[in-house]
């Protein structure tokens, strides 16, 4: 039998079975755009998150009381527990560190900022050093001018604000010199932050700048100070952050066997956090979509089975006129590929338009732009598994039909 004609036959006997073919595309759809969507979904949440964290500054880390991720409130207590950092540490870490082009000192809170009858919720209210524009990500700003070290030598009451709140505020005015009150405190805007829109749906905007020690007077001094600092190249990188280490373990009289009892956190730390965090639910995932996959061939298989047990008399007359071992297998083996190859590409499709669908909708969660774009080897290797698929399930089938006696099955009702 020539293949074409195989072909033929297997594409009649699924137009005349169409709701039972049907049912057994959507089986090996379901897997194929499962594990393809999986890997295209995953993938664009690696790329987005390090495209966020390199956009924090590849060459800046921070000294900080608590790591960036806690698991569990045991954790949280045993963190609690260590010693608040203050200003003194970030002298000295400032002295110490001879790699490092800047180190300078956060703190932060959030509170509801009021101008006239206006008001402006959750606002990120930070209290910072002169040079905490500079490092890592680097913000210019719209109009004004940055804090310098008379505002934090004096503590004087001015303020950078985020873009947020001069929209909130002040629409088309001139915000300069205009005043925002916190806590009843109020503070001279002397400039406004560039725009740098949302990350994982947060804005980056709303944000108060004002100098450390005017922070400090108003929200008091008994609350751990976050330092940061940022190295002269990547080739010192590790060397700065050694520096400040051993700077800080030496004013804490820790043994060399002890533990640090501060965290020291990269964008890298972050990204190996996330990476060992998604890997094993990447994993796990790829494993239960491929299970689908199995589980779409094994309902292949048994349609095929039913269909060699439907066609017993078809299969007796083919034979009978001379169809030989092979041409009963050809037909029954393609006939299974068919339906499985018609269900990996429809399942291609499905991937691609439902990562499509994801990414618009993570788009307006984050608040900003975000792709998962079907990756060329995925979709390889789902149109190949889902071929294998057919082959394996149309195997012992089209055995059974070849194997048929041409007289017993012509006898056959």
């Amino acid at each position: 039998m020539p293949f074409h004609e195989a072909i033929a036959i297997a594409m009649a006997s699924v137009k005349a079975n169409k709701l039972r073919s049907l049912l057994t595309i959507l089986g090996v759809v379901i897997g194929i755009a499962s594990v393809i969507a999986v890997v295209a979904i995953t993938d664009g949440l690696d790329r987005y998150m390090a495209d966020k964290v390199l956009a924090l500054g590849t060459k800046s880390f921070t000294v900080q009381k608590f790591p960036d991720i806690i698991v569990g409130f045991d954790q949280f207590r045993e963190f609690n527990k260590r010693k608040d950092l203050v200003l003194r540490d970030v002298e000295l870490v400032k002295q110490a560190c001879t790699l490092c082009a800047e180190v300078g000192g956060i703190q932060a809170t959030n509170r509801t900022v009021k101008h006239g009858s206006i008001k402006q919720e959750s606002v990120q209210v930070m209290g910072v050093t002169e040079n905490f524009s500079r490092i890592g990500s680097v913000r210019d700003l719209i109009v004004g001018r940055h804090l310098i070290d008379d505002d934090i030598d004096s503590a004087r009451p001015v303020a950078v604000i985020g873009a947020d709140l001069m929209d909130a505020f002040f629409a088309n005015a001139e915000p300069i010199g205009k005043e925002i009150i916190i806590d009843g405190n109020r503070l001279r805007i002397v400039g406004v932050g560039e725009r740098k829109g949302k990350v994982f749906g947060q804005s980056q905007d709303n944000f108060v700048w004002t100098p450390i020690t005017a922070f400090r007077k108003v929200f008091g001094s008994r609350r751990s100070v976050t330092i940061q600092a940022e190295a002269q190249s990547m080739d010192v990188f590790e060397k700065a952050q050694d520096q400040a280490r051993l700077v800080l373990r030496n004013r804490r009289h820790l043994a060399y066997d002890d533990p640090d009892d501060f965290s020291i956190e990269t964008g890298e730390s972050v990204m190996e956090l996330w990476n060992s965090a998604t890997q094993g639910i990447y994993v796990v995932t790829i494993v239960v979509t491929l299970i689908s996959l199995l589980v779409g061939g094994v309902v292949v298989m048994n349609i095929m089975l039913v269909s060699v047990t439907e066609r017993v008399k078809e299969i007796g007359v083919r034979k009978a006129l001379g169809a030989r071992r092979r041409d009963i297998q050809r037909q029954f083996v393609v006939e299974s590929v068919l339906l499985t190859g018609m269900g990996g590409i429809l399942g291609v499709l499905a991937a691609a338009l439902f990562s499509f669908a994801v990414g618009r909708l993570m788009t307006g969660i984050v608040g900003d732009e975000f792709t998962a774009p079907v990756q060329l080897w995925a979709v390889v290797v789902a149109v190949l598994s889902s071929t294998v698929v057919g082959l394996v399930a149309g195997i012992y089938p089209a055995s059974r039909a070849a194997a048929l006696d041409p007289v017993v099955a012509l006898r056959s009702e």
